[in-house]
């Protein structure tokens, strides 16, 4: 390929399935990430890891810290400033319940992969360095799931600063995937004294890097992105520093971008509403033996 456009074996085959009715659309999974910035001489950085490349989904593509939502957090009441559950429900155009559940899995998904905690000991401070033994205990059994956010946030005397994020985005994966994930994107930048550690499981490297220079790569095949990535890499690259990129993530549009396979002319036309570059053709018929 000419670019690093991650674009599975087994789509044409799912995509041809879907368009001749014998593939059923599984529902998808509500998630979150966050592009983190941080401010240089040489303007921001986001943070990125790369999946491992045994992973099922997306393997060896360039990411942002992210996940599912736990359901646990549609449930418990958590410690919570900035912008209320309803503020964040108008946002992001869902219930107050789902909105605490995305905005959670959102802060709880870049502590679990990240060590980056958006959360404070009062509305207006944010946790300091987040490193050592009894922190990485926690951590742990946030992954594990055997403690819930709520419950994470209540030991440690914490309340959620959802006032650090920014929504950006929206995107879901297409109906022909077998695993598919609603997913709000995110933008916060690195709190003063925290920082990073690649403390997922599921990534082999992670790397900061000026929006710009990851999307050259990807133009240049170099680093390999799912489309949402990449689309949303680009959408970063005009703002000078972080703070900027925050204040202009309320007026960013959140409809959803899902993508569409259609019958043209005798083969299937994949695209991204609203992103040309992604635009794929697929012919219709089998694929060769």
């Amino acid at each position: 390929m000419a670019n690093g456009q991650w674009f599975p074996q087994e789509w044409p085959e799912r995509i041809r399935a879907l368009t001749d009715g014998t593939l059923t659309p599984v529902a998808p999974k509500r998630a979150a990430t966050v592009m983190l910035l941080k401010d240089t001489d040489g303007g921001p950085v986001v943070h990125m890891l790369r999946r491992r490349a045994s992973m099922a989904f997306a393997g060896g593509a360039y990411a942002y810290p992210g996940g599912g939502v736990d359901p646990r957090d549609d449930d418990l009441q958590v410690r919570w400033a900035g912008p209320t559950r309803a503020w964040w429900a108008d946002r992001l155009g869902v219930d107050d319940t789902a909105a605490q559940a995305i905005v959670c899995a959102a802060v709880r998904e870049t502590y679990e992969e990240a060590g980056v905690l958006l959360a404070g000991p009062t509305a207006d401070s944010v946790a300091g360095d987040t490193t050592g033994a009894d922190w990485e205990a926690d951590r742990a059994a946030l992954v594990a799931r055997e403690l819930s956010f709520a419950e994470f946030l209540d030991r440690r005397g914490l309340v959620l600063r959802s006032d650090l994020l920014g929504a950006w985005a929206r995107w879901i994966t297409p109906e022909f995937e077998s695993r598919r994930y609603d997913t709000w994107f995110f933008v916060a930048a690195l709190p003063a004294g925290q920082r990073t550690r690649n403390a997922s499981t599921e990534a082999d490297r992670t790397v900061w890097i000026r929006p710009g220079e990851a999307a050259a790569s990807y133009d240049r095949g170099e680093l390999l992105m799912m489309p949402p990535t990449i689309a949303t890499l680009r959408r970063l690259t005009p703002y000078p520093t972080a703070s900027e990129a925050l204040a202009a993530a309320p007026s960013r549009d959140l409809t959803p971008v899902l993508a569409e396979a259609r019958l043209v002319d005798g083969e299937i036309v994949l695209s991204w509403p609203g992103h040309d570059e992604f635009t794929r053709h697929v012919p219709a018929g089998p694929a060769p033996a």
